[in-house]
């Protein structure tokens, strides 16, 4: 049998999460309110216990050697952990909470009609719903759980796709008869969603045309407005799949280059709702079975 591990004193390892955050000496003790004198001794006593070097000054601040960098995840994660427990004990006890964070559209499109068994998945929860097109900060705004638009690129939450959101290259019926292969598509402005400009890029590749510097005057925040400046002819729109079926059978726009364009292009740059969280916050129960319950969804 291993013999168990002795862990250093908790008040070093705290002093080096200042230091790590401040990435100086003087300003880890001002944080702490306590002498930088205080703040090097404690970090000397945590390099005796661990046996290692973690700290090294350079000019008036300080560098962190690679087993410090390495430390440092696993400190924060730590800590992490202690403020998420300590907010759920002392929060509001007559019913725990969810703050649940997501898309415009997602919310529109797909939980609005789901909202009766969406809120049987955790009956004795209260569950906060916002909506935000900005990317969330989960800490920052104390969001548990977040169903964002976009792509596969957030490496510090726990992030899984629940379902992908095609695009259709839509236009007004008068623009279509302008376009009869993928470059007169240069002809008019590309509408460009503004969380994503590498959209309109990655789909003229596949197309195979030439992506000039493409005009970014013409942003939209949600696709709702995307939709409507494309039906008002401002240019050619990007959308949901959904959406542009709707607005082919009303007559109100089409797809000039066939509903069937964009079906091959690859997955890497087709964009989806992702579901995203923290490990510490799926520590919490009900913040659990409202994240299981979105994962078996049929979207």
């Amino acid at each position: 049998m291993s013999e168990k591990l002795r862990l250093p004193p908790l008040n070093s390892l705290r002093v080096f999460h200042a230091v790590v955050r401040h990435r100086s000496l003087r300003e880890a003790a001002e944080d702490l309110f306590v002498t930088p004198q205080a703040v090097g001794q404690q970090i000397r006593l945590l390099e005796e216990a661990l046996g290692v070097v973690l700290i090294e000054r350079e000019g008036r601040g300080v560098r962190l050697t690679e087993k410090a960098i390495t430390l440092s995840h696993y400190i924060a994660a730590g800590f992490g952990e202690f403020e998420e427990g300590i907010r759920r004990v002392t929060g509001p006890r007559e019913r725990e909470r969810i703050n649940l964070n997501v898309s415009p559209y997602f919310g529109t499109r797909y939980l609005m009609p789901r909202l009766g068994d969406f809120r049987q998945a955790v009956p004795d929860a209260e569950i906060g719903v916002t909506t935000m097109i900005d990317l969330v900060d989960l800490e920052r705004d104390q969001i548990d759980l977040a169903v964002q638009w976009g792509f596969d690129d957030r490496r510090e939450v726990e992030s899984t796709l629940l379902l992908r959101d095609p695009k259709m290259i839509c236009c007004r019926p008068d623009m279509a008869e302008r376009i009869s292969a993928p470059a007169d598509l240069l002809r008019f402005s590309l509408l460009q969603p503004a969380r994503s400009l590498r959209l309109w890029t990655d789909i003229l590749r596949y197309l195979g045309v030439e992506s000039p510097l493409l005009d970014r005057s013409l942003t939209f925040d949600d696709a709702a407005t995307m939709r409507r400046a494309t039906q008002q002819g401002l240019g050619i729109g990007l959308i949901s799949r959904l959406d542009a079926e709707e607005d082919i059978a009303a007559g109100k726009l089409v797809a000039p280059l066939g509903a069937d364009a964009l079906a091959d292009l690859p997955l890497a740059s087709v964009p989806g709702f992702y579901l995203i969280t923290t490990k510490k916050r799926l520590r919490a129960k009900h913040v659990a079975a409202l994240h299981r319950w979105l994962l078996e969804q049929a979207w």
